[in-house]
């Protein structure tokens, strides 16, 4: 596997809509960058939130997630209360090639002020917009800003397509189009 420079992002954005919409360039002034750096793409996240409430005082369970334990906000800056997090969505929608691996990691500003965001890869042939977990570690509460930069995503071409892809396997997190909360896939019993 070799990690994707600026050049090679560019034109499978453009020739194979991997990135959309596709910044061709980073875009930094007055704000957290986003948009295609050397060896990556900065994504930026939308103006909408899921912020995890505990007024039900449930247990967070992966195979039985409360929808009702986030508050949904639609916002420009999103307030993430302390020792928390929230749930967001890029505003890029992605379809990664069947030879491509992503890894996405956070940006350095956010982290630099305790925020930690936390994305799964992006698996070959996986589509849709990025479901993203940013968690605040400080005692205070973390301003988060729409439409500018939260993860700088890294490009990873293997040699040859994998075996079976995400698509083929019908991934569970596959086309999602908003904020999708953690599910377990399940299977029909006769």
């Amino acid at each position: 596997m070799t990690i994707k420079t600026d050049r090679w992002i560019r034109e499978m954005a453009r020739k194979h809509k991997m990135i959309e919409p596709f910044t061709d360039q980073q875009v930094s002034d007055d704000i957290i960058s986003y948009g295609l750096s050397s060896c990556g793409y900065d994504l930026t996240v939308a103006d909408e939130f899921k912020i995890f409430t505990n007024v039900h005082n449930s247990v967070v369970d992966p195979k039985n997630f409360r929808g009702d334990s986030f508050v949904d906000v639609k916002t420009d800056v999103c307030i993430v209360p302390p020792n928390s997090f929230a749930l967001a969505r890029s505003v890029e929608y992605f379809r990664i090639p069947r030879n491509v691996m992503t890894i996405c990691l956070g940006k350095s500003t956010y982290a630099r002020c305790g925020i930690i965001v936390n994305v799964t890869p992006f698996e070959p042939e996986w589509e849709g917009y990025v479901t993203l977990e940013i968690s605040n570690t400080t005692p205070l509460p973390a301003k988060i800003y729409a439409n500018e930069g939260l993860a700088q995503v890294l490009f990873f071409e293997s040699d040859e397509p994998c075996e079976i892809s995400y698509a083929m396997r019908k991934g569970k997190y596959m086309h999602q189009t908003g904020i999708t909360i953690p599910m377990v896939k399940t299977t029909a019993k006769l």
